[in-house]
């Protein structure tokens, strides 16, 4: 057992594991960013494609094996609760790749379809 790369101090198992795995829905739109950070961290591009919103979904995702990702920051979030039909997230994600270390910066877009949340896009901010 490892603590989840999301950064929530939790077990992997317990926390985005679940939310891979299937056993439990996110319940919010910051559980669903946290978990699709930590879908690029284990490399699970299904994953990330199922929980993409078909209207913005690439037909395929090839992760780049040379970036590693380090640590997210959440740095707020607008709606998004368990209630909601729409959310925001903006984070920072740090990464490294053989050119350096670099981050992410982007405020991502949600909607709840059916009792699931789905990333929709985001904008990155430079």
């Amino acid at each position: 057992m490892s603590d989840c790369p999301c950064g929530s101090g939790d077990d992997y198992d317990d926390c985005c594991g679940a939310l891979h795995s299937g056993r439990r829905p996110a319940p919010t739109a910051e559980a669903l960013m946290r978990s699709r950070y930590t879908g690029f961290v284990v490399r699970d591009a299904a994953y990330l494609l199922a929980t993409w919103h078909p209207r913005t979904r690439p037909d395929t995702l090839d992760l780049d094996d040379d970036v590693t990702w380090r640590r997210l920051e959440v740095v707020r979030t607008d709606a998004g609760g368990p209630w909601d039909d729409s959310g925001l997230v903006e984070f920072v994600a740090h990464y490294a790749e053989p050119a350096g270390r670099g981050v992410l910066h982007e405020t991502s877009r949600f909607v709840r379809e059916e009792g699931r949340w789905l990333y929709v896009d985001g904008v990155v901010d430079a």
